[in-house]
């Protein structure tokens, strides 16, 4: 592999992947990928040069066969650039990739009965990241969440999704209850979580077309969008804790139906 530039690097926005011109992102996953799926829109690879491991010597020969810029870079400098630690000696500069789908787009691409999961009123990156992480991998054809009320895609959100932001829809709409709505013009049945809820997830056929909404934890589905749900259900709960992290019931809820489709699957 030939010597990676060692030429510096302009300042940049380090808000990620929701705002600027120049978007950040960091971890060997999320930025492993971007260059799978948009290496044209990677601008410039910062890795900590101190590195010599297995893992970040492999990550260099995929990106630089992808054609990527490399810069040496420092854990003081990547620090600074994407705001955290945890970024594994790894941080890209990347131009927005365009979303070219609405949900209306997802929906009639989809093959078989669709998948959606809303979120209604998660705030915290760490959760959204990992209700995309599990919505990739439960086969959610989108993840649908209101412009208000809710966190956008930035750097850790993608870090924390490990590449989920990459390949799952995040379609944020001006107003939720017409979505949920919207839904259910198409015959997707519209199934929120209650705690008390009468009956359980496990109580429901989730072989057909469906749409999962949670709330966040605390206060849950606001009360305008739990009364546009066609259904109501609950997570059994056998211990002392009341309730689930949002991504933990997204990953029970949307595995619950993976379940269910898999035998009809094959």
């Amino acid at each position: 592999m030939s010597a990676p530039s060692k030429k510096s690097s302009p300042a940049v926005d380090a808000g990620g992947p929701s705002t600027g011109k120049t978007q950040i992102l960091f971890g060997f996953h999320a930025v492993t990928v971007r260059l799978k799926t948009a290496p044209s829109s990677v601008q410039e690879i910062l890795f900590d040069a101190t590195r010599r491991d297995q893992r970040m010597k492999g990550f260099l020969e995929k990106a630089e066969a992808a054609g990527a810029k490399l810069v040496e870079s420092d854990d003081d400098r990547l620090l600074k650039l994407c705001g955290t630690h945890r970024h594994q000696g790894v941080v890209a500069r990347v131009r927005p990739v365009a979303q070219h789908h609405s949900l209306d787009d997802v929906l009639d691409a989809v093959e078989g009965p669709p998948l959606v999961l809303v979120l209604d009123g998660v705030t915290d990156p760490h959760n959204l990241g990992a209700c995309l992480r599990v919505a990739d991998g439960a086969g959610a054809h989108a993840v649908v969440a209101p412009k208000d009320h809710a966190v956008g895609l930035n750097a850790t959100v993608a870090k924390v999704a490990s590449g989920a932001a990459e390949t799952v829809p995040y379609l944020m709409v001006t107003n939720l209850a017409r979505t949920l709505n919207e839904l259910k013009e198409r015959d997707i049945w519209v199934i929120g979580t209650s705690d008390q809820a009468e009956k359980t997830l496990y109580d429901l056929d989730l072989t057909g077309p469906v749409a999962l909404v949670l709330g966040a934890e605390g206060d849950g589905m606001r009360q305008l969008t739990a009364k546009t749900c066609d259904e109501l259900v609950r997570i059994p709960m056998q211990g002392a804790v009341e309730s689930l992290n949002v991504s933990v019931a997204a990953g029970v809820c949307l595995y619950e139906a993976l379940r269910q489709r898999k035998p009809a699957a094959g």
